[in-house]
Order: structure tokens, then C-alpha cells, then sequence
């Protein structure tokens, strides 16, 4: 490595000493001072990194001179010390991996170059789903489901396990892989061991999970890429990017009496949608930070993705000393992250200067009410006295929208003057469906929580959010309320050890005693594994097309990732989730309606058993400290028996099983040293178009398989029962079943199929309707190329790879979109799918495209910056339209050009491979 500032220099603490690359070294001739946390950490990236090819001397100094006023700033490269992933991503890429090795052979290199060259750490934690719930085995019976259904997943992944060296694996039943980073994973400060020396830096990574932003409370720079990136920055390359507009958040004040870390985040991730930060670093500061604990930073981090930023990283200071200490981490570590991060000007004071920024959003912390969000998305944030009004206009748009609603009905909406009327008693008739159920008798309305999960890696690794709903539980158990029979609940804590202090706190039980028993350690309802409801609540909602709620203490609620027969569901923290399980429906005002009746039939409202701060501050102080940490963590990387016992090959070539979890996919057949020509895209058709606001979910669902979609007859036709089809999520590992799941969500409105929803388009040469993989496969065989045509936010949400995966294996070269959420463009770039974006002001709707036009795009081969499409009507017609090519790199530029990057690092440690051979 270059050294040519002279930054490496000697760090002395407790008198170990540490090789570090000192900052200082730079201000001679830059003013490091005034660049932000995030930026510094890069800086020193670059500067520990510096090699002459990847890293230069140039992307030192514009880093150095960031104009926070400027834009995006020129392009650096980043190599973070880790790489983190969780099971539904992990798995394809450790399939990918596998394949790669294959391919490697094949082109008489290596094998064995393809293996991770950072560590990385696969934490298995989505598999699990609730089956079972409202019982004291519900854990044991859920486990015992996720190994029979996911062996074969788990055998590949022990093989991974032996195969990769630097490659860890948290079994099953750990906890979330997000929470398992903030309390053990994460180092804040990295170090390593080498011949010249420790050497010392900041802890930073990547993940494939959105959510890996978690970790920015812990003062940990990272967010989430898709898994084909991940897989890239194992395998050593950097991780190109343009230096970042810095959005400075401002915190002031601190949190009224009942407002939680839930409603803050909900209230920080509406002000910075509005504000536009997708593809910006957000940076907390200010004098507010001292009264904000390190749960409560981690659950504003988490939810980066959902305000649109690639991360939102909050700065080293005493509560991070403090997390550190309180989660178990060694005294040596503690004493390192300090000094270290003091000598790099990286530490927080009470009252000091504040970096540049490109700009500030401020918010005083008394100024959060108790909110919830929904019903669709999670920055479409609601205060708790709004909620029943906003459901209320909600329900009568959708049914109006269904046709739903006879014109009789519409006066049981209506009140005095003729406007909305909230207060009616009579909305809820209409639809309603009398139910039996466990010899209960009840009815089930339009707005009835139907599951009410304690959930997602937001909310699980905050004591206080988990305290506040445990004595809610209790308080409202003392007062003889229960549950509502049509609620399915549930409790998927993010490690062992929220129920260890739950347990010694005496909250646990009064969880369980209304149905909040642990169901599984893992992400379960946030990513669509909620489970099923009963038969009965299914079919009244069929029978009634009621609209249904779910209440999650989640990150996540786009259309169809719940259940797809709950359709709307609002984000709220745990004790609200408790508090609306008991209340039973969403269109119950909890800020001035009764709950419930006591023994004595007094009505009981929810100030009544809310808890004070003071009551949750107690029982943390009492009951949660370092030793459950350092206990829970002992054996981390055991596993279960269940883990311990499954037979693992040895083998550093895997031979592929015959398997409908795990195959080969075929990436790289017919693959050559040198990458083929860039050629125009001619007479492509449209498989799909769409409006705004797309999520990944839509392109590639995690949650149920169906058993008419094609994925799911496919899946018979190997002998699958429906009831052993499992997730998609869980089935990433076999390309046949994600092509088929491409664009499968129950709810994706494709405006090529009118009238529908779900997997449907049109096949143009004959006009009919079929599924989009059928239609797809036929114009494979034609060799027709296709495009789909998008709105804004195209590939919001989750960063999954296979939206671009399926995307590429369906036949599609380029998506035209208005706009593009920053991981699925880059995945798009990644799997060699052109992402082209319609001029400002220009629009598939305002040029007049429907979509049964075919499309013509100019080469690429000189990487221009726009392109010429011209679509051709069915009846002659030109229309020409300019579009922006949205490779933003010169690196995204070799990725395309060898069809995607694992083509690319193939290559590239192919030919290394033959020459040193």
C-alpha cells in the first residue's frame, strides 16, 4: 500500500501500541475539521487503502476538498473491514459463490481464489415463521418446522460453512441479524493483526439486508447492497461510489412524557422523505444526542432505508463508550474506541462545533407525539389521534375503488353537512361476517387487527420500547383485559436476551398472558413470514372482502410483504402494538376511546396502564446489565443440536444435490475470458408497466408462494405440496422458482393486464393474458428482448438482489423508470440490466407510451451519458424520447460491460489465476 501523506502512525493506548492512518496528517494542507463524521471515516479509508489503481492520491484530495454545497462529488472507491448477511440473501450468494468456483474450473483457473477476502458473517434469521403462536411450546413447534422445511438450505450453508475460509455462520434461532451486529458483531473500532504490526481502524462494512444501517447508532459506518455487491466486496473490490451529500440532522430537547424511540423515528423518517435524501448520508448531531440512548440511535439508524438515505450514521461519544460496556465488550476494545476515536477527531462533545453539511433538517425532541404509520408505506406517518379518521378515509376510498361499496352503504360514512363521519357507528356493517372459532363466536369487521406482532429489528433491540410494552401488558393483565379472539399475536424478540431481562423483570409472563409468547428468534412478520391466519378469519375476509389490519412493531409495511390477505397494516412500537391487539381494531381512537372494561366493567383507556419514563428507566437500571450480554453470546457460533447434527460436505467444489431450495444457476454458461460486444437493444417489447413507488417486494417478493402462481405449479410439478412450499425468501437458492416469482406480488397492478393484480400481462404478437413468466419464456424464445416501464422510486425498499436477478433472467435488457431508489439501480447495473431514467418533466404517461409499443435503444459501447429510445406504435407511429443511462461509474461501466459484476471479478481472478499459473 502507498503511503504518501505519511498518515501511518503509532497509537499508543494502555500502553499497547496500534498502527493507525492519522488524519492530522492531512490538515497541513486540507481542513479535515469541518468534514462530517461519515466523511472522516471515509477519508481514512482512502488513505489506509491508497494503492495507486483503486485508491488514488486524487480521490484523497477531492475528499479532502468536499463542497458540501456541490452535489455528488467525484467518484472514490470503499473497502469496508466486513460484510454482513442474513439467510435470504446469504444463501443465493453463497450459491453464487459456489458457481463461481464451478465457472472458475471451467475456465482453468483456481477454485479456490473465489473466497472471501474480508470477514464476513451470515446470520441465519429469516427463516423461522410463525405457524404457531399464543402458546408456551410455540417457540419449540416453530423451530422444529424451520429445520424440516429448511434442511437443505441448511446443509448448503454448513458446506459454505467448511468451504469459505473468513466466513462465519450464527445459526438458526440466534436472533436478528441487525441486533446480533449492535450487540456483539460490531467492533466501532476494527483491528488486525499483520507482520508490520495491530493496525487499527474504523469498523465499517456493508451488508445485504437494507436494514444493515442499524449499526450507524453504534457510530459504525455501512448500509446495505444488494448480494451480488456483497459478494463483490468479499472477493476484494472495491466498492465504487460518488463522495455523498451529507444531510446534517440537528436534535434538540429531548422526549415528552409517553412519545417512544418508534414514534421518533416515524416522525424523523416522514421529515426526511419529504426533505429527498435517496442516495445522501444523513449525520445526527447536536446537544439533543445527550438525550438519546444508544437503543434509541440504533432504531432512527435501522430505518435509513425507509427515509431513503444510504445510511444515517450518528457520531462516537460517552453513550456509545457506555452502549459498549453495557453489552459486554471487553475493556481493552472500550479503551481503544475512545482513544481512538478522540485522536481522529471523531469524537462528540456536549456543545462543539458541528461539521459542514450540504444542508440541516432540525427537530426538537419534545415536538413527537405518539404516532403510527400506514397503511401502505412507512414514512406516511399518522399521530395516534389522527388514526382512526385516516383508517376511516382509507376504507372508503378502497372500497369505492372496488366497487365494494353499494350506494346505500355510503351513508353510513356520511354525517351531519354530508362529510366524513369518523364517529358513525354504522361503517363497520358493512361487509361484516360472523365468525366460529375455537368455540368462540364473534364478528369480523372492516379494520379488526387480525395480527399484532411484536416484531423486526427496529423496535426488538430497544429495553425501553420492550419494557414500555411489558408493563403495558401487566398493567392492562391487573385490569382483566385480554386480547380479542380474531388476533393472531406473536413476539420474535431480536436476541436471547430481550426475554432473559423480560424474564428477570417480571414482564415476560404478562406478555404471554395475553398470547405475546416468543414465537422464534428471528425477522418474521416485517418480512412476510407472519404465517397463516385460521381458516375461519380467512375465509370471512374472503367472504366479507373485509379490509383487515395487522399491527407491527416493524420497518416494513408495502403492500402484500405482510400477509396477502391483510391489506392494510400500520407501523407502531411495541406497547402500541399490545394496546391495539387489545383494542381489536384500527379504527378505535386509543387516545380517547376505552380499550376495554375492567372486572368491574369500569372502562379502561389507554393512559391508564401507559407506563411513566421513570417506571421504564427503573426497571432497565435494575435488570439489564453486561453479564446477560457476555452470557448469551458465550456461544454464539455453537448452534442447537438440531445445527450441530446436520451433515456437512467437504468438498471445495459443492456437488449440487438434486434440490428445489439450491441450484445451479446459469450465470455463466457459454462464459469466455473476454467479455462480449455491447450491442443496441432492437424491437424490444414491454413486460411490465407500473406507476410510482414500486418496491422490491413487488418485483420479487419474500412472503407465501401461491399455489396457482407459476412458481408454485412449478413446484408441484416436482412433487411439492403446497404446504411444504415454504417463502420465496427461503427458496432464493433455486433461480427456477425466483424467475417464475418475478413481479408475483399479489398486489403489483401491471397496467398491461387491466383488471388485475398480481403476475399477469400481455403477450403482444397474440394479445392475450398470461402470467409474466409465461409470457416472458415466449419471448425468449423469439429472442425478443424486453424493457419494463416504471414511475418514481422504482425499486424502492428492501436491497434485493433478486429484483435484478429475475429482472435479468426473464429477458429483460433495460428498465425506463423516473426516478430509482439507489440499491436496486445499482443491482440493476450489476446483473447487467441498463437502467435508463426519462428526462425531468418527461413521463411514460406524458409522452403518451402504453407499452405495446416496441422499443429500440441505441448502443452503449461508448457510454454515453443519454440515449435516443425509439418506440414504435402498433400502428406506425415514432415516438423518439432522450433518456438519461443511469451507469453512474466508470466502474458500473466495466461491471455492464462484462454483464454484470460477478462476471467481471470472475474474469478478472480467472486471467490473475493463468498468469501466475
Amino acid at each position: 500500500m502507498s503511503n504518501s501523506y505519511n498518515a501511518r502512525q503509532t497509537l499508543n493506548v494502555d500502553g499497547k501500541p496500534y498502527q493507525i492512518y492519522g488524519l492530522d496528517a492531512l490538515k497541513g494542507q486540507h481542513d479535515v475539521d469541518r468534514l462530517p463524521f461519515s466523511l472522516k471515516i471515509l477519508l481514512e479509508n482512502l488513505l489506509r487503502k491508497e494503492d495507486g489503481k483503486n485508491v488514488t492520491t486524487e480521490q484523497i484530495d477531492a475528499l479532502c476538498q468536499w463542497d458540501p454545497k456541490g452535489g455528488p462529488g467525484e467518484q472514490i472507491s470503499f473497502m469496508p473491514a466486513r460484510v454482513v448477511l442474513q439467510d435470504f440473501t446469504g444463501v443465493p450468494a453463497v450459491v453464487d459463490l459456489a458457481a463461481m468456483r464451478d465457472a472458475m474450473k471451467k475456465l482453468g483457473g483456481d477454485p479456490n481464489l473465489i473466497n472471501p477476502l474480508e470477514p464476513a458473517d451470515l446470520v441465519i434469521d429469516h427463516s423461522v415463521m410463525v405457524d404457531h403462536f399464543g402458546a408456551s411450546n410455540a417457540l419449540d413447534l416453530n423451530q422444529r418446522i424451520e429445520f424440516k422445511r429448511n434442511e437443505e438450505r441448511y446443509k448448503f450453508l454448513r458446506w459454505g460453512q467448511k468451504a469459505f475460509s473468513n466466513f462465519r455462520v450464527v445459526p438458526p434461532g440466534t436472533g436478528i441479524v441487525h441486533q446480533v451486529n449492535l450487540e456483539y458483531l460490531a467492533k466501532t473500532v476494527f483491528t488486525k493483526e499483520t507482520d508490520e504490526g495491530t493496525f487499527a481502524y474504523p469498523d465499517t462494512l456493508v451488508g445485504t439486508d437494507s436494514h444493515t444501517t442499524m449499526v450507524n447508532g453504534l457510530g459504525v459506518l455501512g448500509w446495505g447492497v444488494g448480494g451480488i455487491e456483497a459478494e463483490a466486496a468479499m472477493l476484494g473490490q472495491p466498492i465504487t461510489m460518488l463522495i455523498p451529500e451529507v444531510i446534517g440532522f440537528k436534535l434538540s430537547g429531548q422526549l415528552r412524557e409517553g412519545a417512544t424511540a418508534t414514534d421518533l423515528v416515524l416522525t424523523v423518517t416522514e421529515k426526511l422523505r419529504k426533505k429527498g435524501v435517496v442516495g445522501k448520508f444523513v449525520e445526527f448531531f447536536g446537544d439533543g444526542l445527550d438525550n438519546l440512548p444508544l437503543a434509541d440511535r440504533a432504531t432512527i439508524a435501522n430505518m435509513a432505508p425507509e427515509y431513503g438515505a444510504t445510511c444515517g450514521i450518528f457520531p462516537i461519544d460517552a453513550e456509545t463508550i457506555e452502549y459498549l460496556r453495557g453489552s459486554g465488550r471487553d475493556e481493552e476494545t472500550i479503551a481503544l474506541v475512545e482513544a481512538y476515536a478522540r485522536q481522529q477527531g471523531m469524537w462528540r462533545e456536549t456543545g462543539s462545533r458541528h461539521a459542514e453539511y450540504s444542508d440541516v433538517v432540525e427537530l426538537d425532541l419534545s415536538d413527537v407525539v405518539p404516532s403510527i404509520a400506514g397503511p401502505k408505506r412507512p414514512q406516511d406517518r399518522i399521530a395516534l389521534t389522527d388514526a382512526k379518521p385516516a383508517f376511516l378515509n382509507f376504507l372508503e376510498e378502497e372500497l369505492q375503488a372496488r366497487g365494494a361499496m353499494p350506494d346505500e352503504d355510503e351513508a353510513r360514512f356520511e354525517g351531519e353537512g354530508g362529510d366524513t363521519a369518523p364517529g358513525n357507528s354504522h361503517w363497520h356493517e358493512i361487509g361484516a361476517v360472523n365468525v366460529e372459532q375455537n368455540g368462540k363466536q364473534f364478528t369480523l369487521n372492516h379494520g379488526d387487527v387480525v395480527i399484532a406482532a411484536i416484531t423486526s429489528c427496529t423496535n426488538t433491540s430497544n429495553p425501553a420500547v420492550l419494557v414500555a410494552a411489558g408493563l403495558v401488558a401487566k398493567k392492562a393483565h391487573d385490569r382483566g383485559l385480554t386480547t380479542k379472539p380474531w388476533v393472531k399475536t406473536s413476539f420474535a424478540p431480536g436476541s436471547q436476551v430481550v426475554p432473559a431481562y423480560l424474564n428477570d423483570a417480571g414482564l415476560m409472563k404478562p406478555l404471554e398472558d395475553l398470547g405475546f409468547h416468543v414465537v422464534g428468534f428471528g425477522c418474521t412478520t416485517c418480512i412476510g413470514n407472519s404465517g397463516p391466519l385460521s381458516d375461519e378469519i380467512t375465509d370471512a375476509i374472503r367472504e366479507g372482502d373485509l379490509m383487515v389490519s395487522g399491527v407491527l412493531s416493524g420497518n416494513r409495511n408495502f403492500e402484500g410483504r405482510i400477509h396477502p390477505d391483510v391489506p392494510a397494516n400500520y407501523l407502531a412500537s411495541p406497547p402500541l402494538v399490545v394496546a391495539y391487539a387489545l383494542a381489536g381494531n384500527v379504527a378505535k381512537d386509543l387516545s380517547s376511546e376505552s380499550i376495554g372494561h375492567d372486572q368491574d366493567g369500569k372502562a379502561v383507556y389507554l393512559k391508564d396502564i401507559w407506563p411513566t419514563q421513570k417506571e421504564i428507566s427503573d426497571i432497565i437500571e435494575e435488570y439489564i446489565n453486561s453479564r446477560m450480554y457476555r452470557e448469551q453470546y458465550a456461544n454464539v457460533f455453537e448452534g442447537s443440536k438440531a445445527w450441530q447434527q446436520l451433515p456437512a460436505a467437504e468438498d471445495e467444489i459443492y456437488e449440487w444435490p438434486d434440490s428445489t431450495y439450491v441450484r445451479n444457476p446459469p450465470y455463466f454458461e457459454g462464459m469466455g475470458l473476454e467479455p462480449g460486444e455491447v450491442t443496441e437493444i432492437r424491437q424490444a417489447r414491454c413486460l411490465v408497466k407500473v406507476g410510482d413507488s414500486i418496491t422490491t417486494d413487488h418485483i420479487s417478493p419474500a412472503g407465501a408462494i401461491k399455489a396457482d402462481s407459476p412458481a408454485g405449479q412449478y413446484l408441484q410439478e416436482l412433487g411439492v405440496m403446497p404446504q411444504d412450499f415454504n417463502s420465496y425468501g427461503s427458496r432464493r437458492g433455486n433461480h427456477e422458482v425466483m424467475m417464475r416469482g418475478t413481479f408475483a406480488n399479489v398486489r403489483l397492478k401491471n397496467e398491461l393486464a387491466p383488471g388485475t393484480q398480481g403476475s399477469w400481462t400481455t403477450y403482444f404478437p397474440t394479445g392475450e393474458q398470461t402470467s409474466i413468466y409465461d409470457a416472458a419464456m415466449r419471448y425468449k424464445q423469439e429472442s425478443t428482448p424486453l424493457v419494463v416501464l416504471a414511475g418514481k422510486e422504482y425499486g424502492t425498499g428492501s436491497s434485493r438482489d433478486w429484483a435484478a436477478k429475475g429482472t435479468a433472467l426473464l429477458g429483460v435488457r433495460a428498465v425506463i423508470a423516473e426516478s430509482y431508489e439507489r440499491i436496486h439501480r445499482s443491482n440493476l447495473v450489476g446483473f447487467g440490466v441498463v437502467p435508463l431514467q426519462f428526462n425531468e418533466g418527461d413521463s411514460a404517461e406524458s409522452l403518451g407510451l402504453t407499452g405495446e409499443e416496441t422499443f429500440s435503444i441505441e448502443s452503449l459501447d461508448a457510454e454515453p451519458s443519454s440515449i435516443t429510445v425509439r418506440a414504435v406504435t402498433p400502428d406506425g407511429e415514432v415516438k423518439s424520447f432522450d433518456a438519461k443511462v443511469r451507469i453512474d461509474t466508470p466502474t458500473e461501466w466495466e461491471y455492464f460491460r462484462n454483464g454484470g459484476i460477478l462476471h467481471y471479478v470472475l474474469r478478472e481472478l480467472a486471467q490473475r489465476s493463468q498468469q501466475a499459473a
